[in-house]
């Protein structure tokens, strides 16, 4: 039996997307020079995980003078809610409280970020950001 199709984007759909996110709207032959910056990777391949993506309602296609332009359906916003939201239930029991703690725990939070937990937590921050 197939295994059913994730609604989250893969690793190499997540390249290509952040590849979309920072560039906009491109052409094949501009994601493929854009992948290309991190490692080799075959036009032929991009255009088929581009048509898987298609199917999966992670990109758009919009007809151009020579050939397609390609765009991010899916937003960065959008994929990191559904990746960490996976991330708390899978490894953390549903517990944003435990990510934290083992951030904290692993030091791999900076001071800065410490500090920024800090005045997003803060109860009085509520009624300054209202």
């Amino acid at each position: 039996m197939p295994r059913k199709s994730s609604e989250l984007p893969t690793d190499v759909e997540l390249e290509i997307l952040q590849t979309l996110w920072n560039s906009g709207p491109s052409m094949l032959g501009q994601i493929c020079a854009a992948l290309r910056l991190q490692r080799k990777v075959a036009t032929t391949t991009v255009a088929t995980m581009l048509k898987i993506m298609l199917d999966k309602k992670l990109v758009k296609r919009t007809p151009a003078s020579r050939g397609s332009l390609w765009e991010a359906k899916l937003s960065r916003q959008a994929a990191s809610a559904g990746m960490v939201r996976k991330l708390l239930d899978r490894v953390f029991d549903g517990s944003a409280e435990k990510l934290v703690a083992h951030l904290l725990e692993a030091g791999q939070l900076s001071d800065s970020d410490r500090q920024e937990l800090r005045r997003l937590l803060d109860p009085n921050r509520r009624s300054e950001d209202s």
